[in-house]
């Protein structure tokens, strides 16, 4: 019960449950693109922030893990640890749809830092604090300043946020340094989910 109390929690800090069950919601890039588009990046960060946070956090305590779920302590640090990954996977989730789009000229690109800041302000209603929300405006603008929009999306484009949850995860470091291999390719592998959705979607609005 506690497990289901924690995760439903996180979920709501996040937003709300459609963070765990995204496929309620239709999207259709044909009839607003940049509407829909905000609203999926926006619902697939959070969503694989949470599954592979979570998912490392409970393989790496086993059995104990209700143990550390009920501590007070624990659990800010996992919320802190949460939206610091997820404003990162904002990043690298919108620089990989807008460059791949990019050839489409269906949107500008000045229209992707909008874009991010309509979703942090959106968060700041439910939980996310002003430190968090100044830092993700830095890793936004940073980032910017290097990108290649053109093909972004063919170079790795969700290291950062593997990165950050390997940083940002709760666990002693000479454990994550044993672990940061399959922590890379977990969140590697929830993104290739939503690289082949975005796609198809992408080819269902015949946009490219």
């Amino acid at each position: 019960m506690q497990i289901a109390k924690w995760f439903k929690e996180l979920g709501e800090i996040l937003k709300s449950r459609s963070h765990f069950f995204p496929k309620k919601y239709v999207y259709d890039f044909s009839k607003n693109l940049e509407n829909d588009l905000e609203r999926f990046i926006k619902e697939r960060s959070a969503y694989v922030t949470q599954v592979t946070l979570f998912g490392y956090l409970k393989t790496r305590m086993g059995t104990r893990h209700t143990l550390f779920f009920s501590d007070k302590k624990f659990n800010s640090s996992i919320k802190n640890a949460s939206w610091n990954i997820y404003v990162v996977s904002l990043v690298d989730c919108i620089f990989y749809a807008f460059s791949y789009l990019d050839k489409a000229k269906v949107l500008k690109r000045e229209n992707a830092k909008q874009m991010f800041i309509n979703i942090l302000k959106k968060d700041k209603e439910i939980g996310l604090n002003t430190e968090i929300f100044e830092k993700g405006l830095n890793i936004f603008s940073n980032k910017v300043k290097n990108i290649k929009w053109e093909n972004y999306y063919l170079e790795e484009p969700f290291k950062d946020s593997g990165l950050a949850l390997y940083d940002w995860a709760p666990i002693a470091v000479e454990l994550k340094k044993l672990d940061k291999k399959i922590v890379l390719n977990s969140m590697h592998l929830k993104w290739n989910l939503v690289q082949n959705e975005f796609i198809d979607l992408v080819k269902k609005a015949k946009i490219i």
